[in-house]
C-alpha cells in the first residue's frame, strides 16, 4: 500500500465529539515485557500532538497478565471516567475474554470514548459492538506499533487521520480480489478471537456485513479450520464480502506437500460463495490501517485495486 492510496476527502465523523487530541493507555490483556517500549510509544504519540496519560496499573503484572482480573477491570472503569477521548490498549496477548462477562457495557457505551487496539482486543471490539451497537477501532497499540524500534509512517499517519475524522477511502492492491461493489457493517479482527466468541453473547449477529480477518503464528490449516468453523456456524455465508489481512509467522512442513495459505483460501472460496478480497494492510505487521468496527462502509474492487469507503455511519444491525 503506497501513501497515495490513502485518500483524504470527506471526513468520517468520530464516535465522540470530545476531540481527538488525548490518549489514555491501559493494559487489558498481557503484561508489558519492557517499560522502555511503552515510554518510547508515549514519546512518539506526544510528538504526533496527542496528550497521553497512563493508567496507574498499565505496568502491572500477575502471571502472564497485566494485573489481576480485578485490576484490569478497574482500569476500564478509570478509562471511561477520565477526560481524554481515546482509550488505547498498550498491547494484545491474552486476557480480555476473562473480563467480558464483568464489564459494564452500558457505562462503556455511554462514555463516548473511542477504544483502539488489536489482536486480543478483538474480543472487546466485537463484544462492544454486540452489547452497544457502537463503533470501536481495530488499530495500532502503544507498545507493538508506537513503541517499536522503528515505526511505520503509514500506520501512524492513518491512525491520526482516522482519529481526526479525515480519512474517507483506503485503497490497497488486491490483484486476486473477486469482483465486488457492496455496502455493509465492517467487523472482524483477529481470526482466533472471532471464532472464540462463537456461541457466546459477545459475538455480534451481523448479516450482510463486511468481515475482515488476520492472524499470527497460525498454520494455514488452522486458518482454514477457523474460517470453516465460521462457515459451518452459518456466519461466513451471511456476509457480503471477506477481506483478508496479514497471516504471518507460521511455518509450512514437509508433509504439507504443497498445501499452503493459497490452498486454504481456495477451499474456503469453493465452500462459501462470497467475494474474497486479499491484501488488506492490517494484522500483526508493522503496516496496519485503523478500521472502524461497527461502521457502515462500502467496498469495491477494480483493476487489481480494492477500495474501502469509510463514508457510511453505524446503523442498526
Amino acid at each position: 500500500m503506497s501513501r497515495s492510496t490513502a485518500i483524504n476527502q470527506s471526513p468520517v465523523k468520530p464516535t465522540s465529539n470530545a476531540g481527538h487530541k488525548g490518549i489514555y493507555i491501559m493494559s487489558p490483556s498481557s503484561a508489558i515485557a519492557e517499560a522502555k517500549v511503552l515510554t518510547r510509544g508515549v514519546q512518539r504519540l506526544e510528538k504526533m500532538g496527542f496528550k497521553v496519560a497512563l493508567d496507574r496499573s498499565v505496568l502491572a503484572c500477575s502471571q502472564r497478565f497485566a494485573g489481576t482480573d480485578t485490576q484490569r477491570l478497574a482500569a476500564f472503569t478509570r478509562a471511561i471516567k477520565q477526560k481524554l477521548p481515546i482509550v488505547m490498549a498498550s498491547r494484545g496477548g491474552y486476557g480480555l475474554t476473562r473480563l467480558l462477562p464483568h464489564l459494564d457495557w452500558n457505562a462503556l457505551g455511554n462514555s463516548g470514548k473511542r477504544f483502539v487496539g488489536q489482536s486480543d482486543f478483538t474480543a472487546f471490539n466485537l463484544a462492544f459492538l454486540a452489547k452497544t451497537g457502537l463503533v470501536s477501532y481495530a488499530g495500532p497499540t502503544a507498545c507493538y506499533d508506537f513503541g517499536a524500534a522503528k515505526t511505520e509512517i503509514l500506520t501512524t499517519e492513518i491512525f491520526g487521520e482516522v482519529m481526526r475524522g479525515e480519512l474517507e477511502i483506503l485503497s490497497f492492491e488486491s490483484p486476486k480480489a473477486d469482483s465486488v461493489d457492496c455496502r455493509g457493517v465492517l467487523w472482524g479482527g483477529n481470526l482466533a478471537m472471532i471464532t472464540a466468541l462463537i456461541g457466546t453473547p459477545f459475538m455480534p449477529k451481523i448479516k450482510g456485513g463486511i468481515l475482515f480477518v488476520e492472524d499470527v503464528g497460525e498454520h494455514p490449516y488452522r486458518i482454514e479450520r477457523m474460517l470453516n468453523q465460521l462457515a459451518q456456524a452459518g456466519i461466513l455465508g451471511k456476509q457480503k464480502a471477506l477481506m483478508l489481512g496479514g497471516f504471518t509467522e507460521y511455518k509450512l512442513a514437509a508433509h504439507d506437500r504443497g498445501y499452503d495459505l493459497n490452498a486454504a483460501i481456495d477451499f474456503i472460496k469453493q465452500t462459501v460463495k462470497i467475494p474474497i478480497i486479499p491484501g488488506l494492510p492490517y494484522g500483526h505487521t508493522p503496516m496496519k490501517v485503523t478500521l472502524p468496527i461497527g461502521a457502515k462502509v462500502g467496498v469495491a474492487t477494480e483493476d487489481g485495486i480494492a477500495h474501502l469507503v469509510l463514508d457510511e455511519h453505524p446503523d442498526e444491525i
